[in-house]
């Protein structure tokens, strides 16, 4: 449960597993030292540092259309996404509202190519974003350690 609510588990030292303990985790509080933690069991997956501080996973919300203006299909994310047409089944989305967190924006799949940051706030076209007619966006990943 978000916000540190719910079960909880300390941990002081390394663990390849810990789903004998708990099998997701929304909240997160370093009280000393850093960590360095994976979204898979034995070390694998996506890494963050952590150091000292607290971090919840709702801080990070968007949602994405497929049209211009938020028209069309849309989806709510709160993680990173490596392919938006494997995930989604679209080709691209065409606007945005960030509506917690600040996230990269990749033009191709699997966090390449061009970016563009986007912080909080309503995207309705991508038109005038870039050169030659704007910008198309196939991935996209939350900036976890930043200082805003």
């Amino acid at each position: 449960i978000m916000n540190f609510q719910g079960r909880s588990w300390d941990c002081s030292g390394d663990c390849a597993d810990m789903s004998s303990y708990m099998n997701r985790c929304h909240s997160c509080r370093v009280e000393r030292g850093c960590f360095m933690v994976y979204d898979r069991t034995n070390y694998m997956g996506n890494q963050y540092f952590m150091r000292r501080g607290e971090y919840h996973r709702g801080s990070y919300r968007i949602r994405i259309y497929e049209r211009e203006n938020f028209g069309g299909q849309m989806y709510e994310l709160m993680d990173d996404c490596d392919n938006i047409m494997d995930r989604y089944r679209m080709n691209s989305f065409m606007s945005c509202n960030v509506m917690d967190g600040h996230w990269l924006m990749y033009e191709q799949p699997m966090y390449r190519g061009r970016q563009m940051y986007m912080r909080p706030g309503e995207y309705r076209n991508f038109t005038n974003m870039g050169s030659s007619g704007g910008m198309r966006f196939m991935s996209m990943r939350r900036i976890m350690d930043s200082y805003y």
